[in-house]
Formats: structure tokens, sequence, C-alpha cells
């Protein structure tokens, strides 16, 4: 079934007092499962983010809403035996699309930063309308982001992209739901982790040569293609080959620091979960 949701129209997000949001398609207790108290980060990310978002592709497959975000954990956390790390929830929205959610503690979300995880750190190089909610602790960590940044990211980027490789060629009697077999079956490979592979790699070299994530995506349509199984297993696996030498070039070539400023961040982090603990 189509859906009548739009990229455009979700994107504008009403702040409420405090810490509370609303989300177009979510009701007020659906939000508060999505976002933990004291979140300070929370925005967009996959087809969203990326402009590739499709209400079906395969013509039989859609997609969900992604989002990701951080939070101070409850006080206990930080002084006494409780953890919290993250927050995580699928949501069938009053929309009939699911949300899926993930909101990290700061520090695990802070730790998956400077290991150069991409999906984390692509939060930091959002464009400004895809951000949801940001307070001041946010604009801080982004103000900060060059922090992060490195040659490092290298490895992260290549097993990312390496993993959506060995998942785009598993075969239809895998671990699959039936549509997604159905799609395997009709294009001989899994095309949305074709296109993620395409797009990983892109990003990766991009941001080795220049330390910028282009998030939205230049390249949306013809990752939308890919997705809806328009290129050939052949094609896929050209490109690839092509872009992992290119990445492989790109790091060798990279005038990126080696390693991100962890010291600066540590410090950074600790007055903040300070405050956090002060005025709680």
């Amino acid at each position: 079934m189509e859906c009548s949701w739009s990229r455009d129209s979700e994107l504008s997000v009403r702040k409420l007092k405090g810490n509370k949001m609303k989300l177009k398609g979510l009701n007020a207790e659906q939000t508060e499962l999505l976002v933990p108290d004291h979140t300070f980060l929370f925005g967009w990310r996959g087809s969203v983010a990326h402009k590739t978002y499709t209400p079906t592709y395969g013509k039989c497959e859609h997609d969900d809403k992604d989002v990701m975000g951080a939070c101070f954990g409850p006080v206990e956390n930080y002084i006494g035996f409780k953890r919290f790390e993250q927050k995580e929830a699928m949501i069938l929205g009053e929309d009939g699309i699911t949300w899926d959610s993930v909101v990290y503690e700061i520090r695990k979300f802070v730790r998956l930063l400077l290991k150069g995880n991409p999906n984390v750190m692509a939060m930091l190089f959002l464009p400004e309308n895809l951000y949801i909610h940001l307070d001041e602790v946010g604009e801080d960590l982004l103000s900060h982001k060059d922090w992060f940044v490195g040659k490092h990211m290298y490895k992260p980027f290549k097993g990312y992209a390496s993993s959506q490789l060995s998942k785009m060629d598993r075969n239809a009697t895998s671990n699959l739901g039936a549509v997604r077999k159905k799609l395997v079956e009709k294009f001989g490979y899994d095309c949305k982790h074709a296109g993620h592979l395409i797009r990983l790699l892109r990003m990766g070299i991009e941001f080795l040569t220049s330390g910028e994530l282009n998030i939205e995506r230049h390249d949306a349509s013809e990752l939308i293609d890919i997705k809806n199984g328009v290129w050939t297993r052949k094609a896929v696996l050209d490109e690839s080959r092509r872009l992992f030498a290119l990445l492989d070039e790109a790091y060798v070539k990279s005038d990126l620091p080696a390693v991100p400023q962890t010291a600066k961040v540590e410090e950074m982090m600790s007055d903040h979960i300070m405050t956090y603990l002060n005025s709680n």
C-alpha cells in the first residue's frame, strides 16, 4: 500500500516545553516511548536523512522512519550501580509506518563517535533541518565535531561496507522475511543492502578526502535506483570494486589527523556530565 508521507512535510517538527517534542505521525505516548528524558540531541538518520526515502521499493518493500539521539542517563547511572546505555524502540505510528529509534547515553554515544562509527558520526554532520531536537549540550558537541575527525574512520567505513557486500549476496533461503525473500529471488541479490554498500563507500571516500560527511546524498536518485533493483548484480559489484580501491587510495592520500582528539573530548563531556549532576 502506498503511503502519503513525504519527507518535506515530515521535517516540520514542533518543539514543546522542556525536553518534550511532537513528531508528526506519533501521539504523545508514542513519542515518549521513543525519546528518553534529558535527550540533548535527536535527529533523522537512514533513508530520510540520505534523501533516499521511498514509501515502497522493489514494488513490495517499504522504508521505516529512522531516528537517533543522545541523552543523559538517570543520576544513579553516574553515582550508583545502575546501568543505562541506550534506549531502542520500534513503534508503528498512527500513519501506518514503523519508527525505528535508538537514543544512546552520552558516554556510549561519545565512545561510538571516537571509534568512528559511521552511523553515529552522521549525527554530527546533519543539515540543520534534520535535527528534531538540539539543546545547548548538543550544540556544543556539534561545534566541536572536528575533534572526532580522523583517518581512523577508514576501517569502520570499509568494515561496514564489507558487511553490506556480504548481506547483499545472501540467498533467498537465508533468515529473511517473506517480502525480502521475494526481492532476492526477483533481482538475484538484496538490493537494499547493495544501496547501503555503494553509499557507504562513496561517503567514506568523501570523508577521507574532505573531513566532511555528506549526509544528504547528491546521488540519491542513483541510490534509489539500486534499491529498486534497476542495477544488475554485476553492475553493483563492478562499482563496489572500483570504490573499494578508491577508498584505499583516499586513506593513503588523506591529510586528516590519524586519530580523534580524545583528551579534549573527554574534558568537554566530563564538564557536561558534572553540570547535569549538579543540576539534578
